[in-house]
């Protein structure tokens, strides 16, 4: 486990909020390589206090942006995962992987955003064309705006 993650273990965690300078003197990927232990120790509250403290340290972080727009994802806080997911797709300039298309896509999804999702489907299958998670996303997108998945 993490140094940090131990630290946060160790001490009088009220579950709510995990203070910024207690952690500034960790770097991006430390707080990552934290929150995934963490989560590995079913320490969820803290996970996600940790994820908010990093991102507020951290905001232009691609380790920060990637491990937060996950935790997002698993709460289903689809707005906030959306955001987060487009931030993190914008710096990675067009380098982004197939995993984060996808999460992208099927956030849009989940928030409603047919439209954008169905866009964002068919933009990443122009990168990854006959990547099965991405077509099924493709396809439940068209049926549900009752246009044929061609």
């Amino acid at each position: 486990m993490s140094t940090l993650a131990k630290q946060l273990i160790n001490k009088d965690f009220s579950g709510h909020s995990v203070n910024p300078l207690e952690v500034s003197r960790f770097t991006p990927a430390d707080i990552r390589v934290a929150i995934q232990a963490l989560m590995g120790e079913e320490r969820i509250d803290l996970a996600y206090a940790l994820g908010d403290a990093g991102l507020a340290l951290y905001p232009d972080s691609e380790d920060m942006l990637a491990v937060t727009s996950l935790l997002a994802v698993m709460a289903q806080d689809w707005p906030q995962a959306v955001d987060l997911l487009r931030q993190l797709m914008e710096m990675q300039q067009g380098h982004a992987t197939v995993f984060t298309h996808a999460m992208l896509i099927r956030s849009l999804r989940c928030n409603l955003e047919y439209a954008a999702g169905f866009e964002a489907a068919r933009d990443a299958l122009a990168l990854f064309p006959d990547h099965p998670e991405l077509l099924k996303e493709y396809q439940e997108l068209s049926g549900a705006m009752g246009l044929s998945a061609v």
